[in-house]
């Protein structure tokens, strides 16, 4: 067992489990650690825990806690930031880039400053990096990021009225599809399915396991199936409900009725085309 600390560097960035190095650490106390990217400011999520040995792995030490110097270091930092975004502009504008700057990181040691930029394509920043270079004299770097990494860091309302989730507790964007929306019976309107980002809501990805599960043995929206009352076609579903509503032909003429996904049987799947040439198009 090894004896690790968890450390969060930025806002909503993943929690890094470091070696404490014989300190005693509560969550919120800030620390300088060594990390891949140098020494970086931090700020404990985790105490110190206990987790199993991995073989291999060098894992990087929290150096110290931070002091009073540290931490006005830090604050010293932050307003540097602020600067270097209208130097930034500044610049752009001299060299004609279209470009969108979205966040400053300057490192904690002042050995490098990142650029996080967006832009419409690939942008030639060469001779924007040899100016940056002569007036910050330290180790630049431009990063273009997506939209989905500019929503999570500048922060929105989205249509629930709440910030935007990738900005409050999201760590990881994981792949949201439009088959998702179809899963859950949400319209296909690009308003109502699409985030601040203009991509697809990550909330989306919340329910879509349990619509899975309860969707298991249920018939889809064309299936032809076997009821109490004859044979028949579904024409909706109510997958939170496991409940389906089914066109019946009787004596010439189309009823609907509502089924438990238990009282059926499914006979056959169909496409829409084969159902709308034998039954005629119906609507829930």
């Amino acid at each position: 067992m090894a004896f690790v600390v968890g450390v969060r560097f930025k806002k909503l960035s993943k929690i890094y489990h470091l070696d404490p190095n014989n300190l005693i650490m509560q969550p919120g106390t800030h620390v300088i650690a060594q990390t891949l990217r140098g020494v970086e400011f931090g700020t404990v999520e985790l105490g110190n825990r206990e987790l199993p040995d991995f073989p291999n792995v060098t894992m990087k030490k929290v150096l110290r806690i931070a002091t009073s110097k540290d931490i006005a270091q830090e604050q010293s930092n932050k307003r540097k930031e602020q600067e270097a975004v209208e130097i930034f502009y500044a610049k752009i504008r001299e060299h004609r880039l279209d470009m969108k700057l979205v966040e400053v990181d300057l490192a904690f040691d002042l050995s490098k400053i990142i650029f996080y930029f967006t832009a419409d394509g690939r942008v030639d920043f060469r001779e924007l990096v040899k100016t940056l270079a002569v007036i910050f004299r330290m180790r630049i770097e431009l990063r273009q990021i997506g939209v989905r990494d500019e929503a999570k860091i500048i922060d929105s309302v989205g249509i629930c009225g709440c910030n935007l989730c990738c900005a409050r507790f999201l760590t990881d964007f994981a792949p949201v599809s439009i088959k998702m929306a179809k899963d859950q019976g949400i319209a296909l309107n690009p308003a109502k399915i699409s985030g601040a980002c203009g991509r697809l809501m990550c909330c989306l990805k919340y329910e879509q396991d349990m619509y899975e599960e309860l969707a298991a043995g249920m018939p889809s929206v064309g299936d032809v199936i076997k009821t109490a009352d004859g044979i028949g076609v579904v024409v909706s579903v109510t997958t939170l409900k496991r409940t389906l509503r089914a066109s019946i032909k009787k004596d010439n003429e189309t009823v609907f009725n509502h089924y438990s996904a238990d009282e059926i049987k499914i006979l056959e799947h169909r496409q829409d085309d084969e159902i709308s040439e034998k039954f005629g198009k119906v609507y829930d």
